[in-house]
């Protein structure tokens, strides 16, 4: 019961489903075996980060003076410049944006899959659950948002190269709104915390 009290938070954070349509706008044209390494990477990329996370952040961001919405703003301002880089970009350019030995990492492993949202959230339920539970939950999230990933080929290959192009625009929009979402959320604690609401 207590795991599925501390998963739902987090699979809410993680959002698996949400992220298929930036992810597949990140990863259009893609070839196959270099699509299996990118999602590899960006599964094993989230799982160290949010492990260390879980384990050290509470008392780093602690020793350094940082609250969860300053980290929540800082988040959503990385997202958002990320999403602004392939919105303004030339629709006739064939340039690509994101490096793919680096793209399983940045932008999808973080902040993608781990992003603001679910380090905040992780950190709010080790003080419910305890670490072991929290870590427990957050490994089987990103292993979902995975497997969510593998299964997304087929839909890439429903859309074709000019659906895939038009996702990627809308998924750039996406990523930007949930940026400011991070951002708004952010502000709204910072507030909170100096008693200005």
């Amino acid at each position: 019961m207590n795991f599925l009290l501390c998963f739902i938070p987090l699979f809410t954070a993680v959002d698996a489903i949400g992220t298929l349509p930036i992810f597949l706008g990140l990863t259009g044209g893609v070839p196959p075996a270099r699509l299996n390494k990118i999602i590899i990477q960006s599964v094993i990329t989230a799982l160290v980060v949010a492990i260390i996370f879980v384990i050290v952040g509470k008392s780093l961001l602690h020793y350094m003076g940082i609250s969860v919405g300053d980290f929540l703003v800082a988040g959503g301002g990385l997202m958002f410049i990320l999403a602004l880089k392939d919105l303004v970009i030339s629709n006739g350019s064939e340039q690509q944006i994101h490096d793919h030995d680096t793209l399983g990492a940045v932008p999808l492993g973080v902040p993608l899959i781990v992003g603001p949202g679910v380090l905040a959230a992780t950190l709010v339920l080790q003080a419910q659950y305890g670490l072991w539970m929290t870590i427990l939950a957050t490994v089987a999230n990103i292993f979902l948002a995975g497997i969510a990933f593998w299964q997304s080929r087929w839909i890439g290959r429903i859309l074709g190269k000019a659906g895939s192009k038009a996702f990627s625009k809308i998924a750039s929009l996406l990523l930007a709104a949930i940026a400011v979402m991070f951002i708004r959320r952010g502000i709204f604690m910072l507030a909170s915390q100096a008693g200005l609401n």
